[in-house]
């Protein structure tokens, strides 16, 4: 499983200030569904409330993990770290301030500088915004820049869902990518969704929504299945206080 074109169209910060700001273009039937979604996650107000997160996301072919990565992220400050392993087996570590050019990296320990920094916290918002999005678009359809549009029901497995297709203008790393999320008619709840990246050609690929869990009162997936692939996102703690030292030292 290849991850790193799932680098999705998310806006920067999803902070507790941002305004109301689908753009104009979305229709009044795909808001009402998203609005009803935020509120099957626990509700607007506990959401903007949250401090902040912590979770692994990773991915998983069969019984065989590829890759892991655990992240952490203040929502009302924008300071986010993530670390893990690269492909060649070095330790890192990135601290960053989502959307600004501030932060810190080390590589095995070794903190980095200069024009290497800039390259790795450019990695480390592209990580960001890659890894919440697969955990958090359901409390983002209606980010600045997003447009939804009602895209008809499907019916399947005696479910009835709501498709909402969204795409978007002007925000994010990957503008033209384009999703349609299927949001249980019953429960409200988003159970897969498919894309259509950027540099991709149809037909889309479709991942699953599943294994819930609820934390501090709201809801977040744990996994995204697509045949033997998991594009995964467990081990989730929200968060309520941050240490001194989170987002300040490896």
């Amino acid at each position: 499983m290849n991850v790193r074109r799932i680098v999705v169209s998310a806006l920067l910060l999803a902070l507790p200030c941002a305004l109301r700001a689908e753009t104009p273009a979305s229709d009044p039937q795909a808001v009402k569904i998203a609005d009803q979604v935020m509120k099957s996650l626990g509700g607007k107000k506990r959401w903007d409330d949250l401090q902040g997160l912590r979770w692994t996301f990773g991915a998983s072919v069969g019984d065989t993990v590829r890759s892991t990565r655990r992240h952490a992220w203040n929502k009302h400050t924008g300071w986010h770290r993530v670390e893990g392993k690269t492909r060649a087996g070095q330790s890192f570590c990135f601290i960053h301030q989502v959307g600004t050019d501030k932060g810190m990296a080390w590589m095995d320990g070794v903190a980095i500088e200069g024009d290497s920094l800039q390259k790795l916290l450019k990695r480390a918002q592209s990580l960001w915004t890659n890894d919440t999005y697969w955990m958090l678009m359901p409390y983002k359809l209606r980010d600045p820049g997003v447009t939804l549009k009602y895209d008809g029901e499907s019916k399947e497995g005696g479910a009835t869902y709501d498709k909402l297709a969204l795409s978007f203008e002007n925000v994010g790393e990957t503008p033209g990518d384009h999703y349609w999320v299927y949001v249980n008619r019953g429960e409200h709840r988003v159970e897969k969704w498919e894309m259509v990246l950027q540099s991709d050609q149809p037909p889309p690929r479709m991942y699953t929504w599943e294994g819930w869990e609820q934390h501090d009162g709201l809801w977040f997936p744990t996994a995204h299945r697509q045949d033997k692939t998991n594009v995964f996102t467990n081990a989730v703690e929200a968060v309520k206080g941050f240490g001194p030292t989170e987002f300040t030292a490896p």
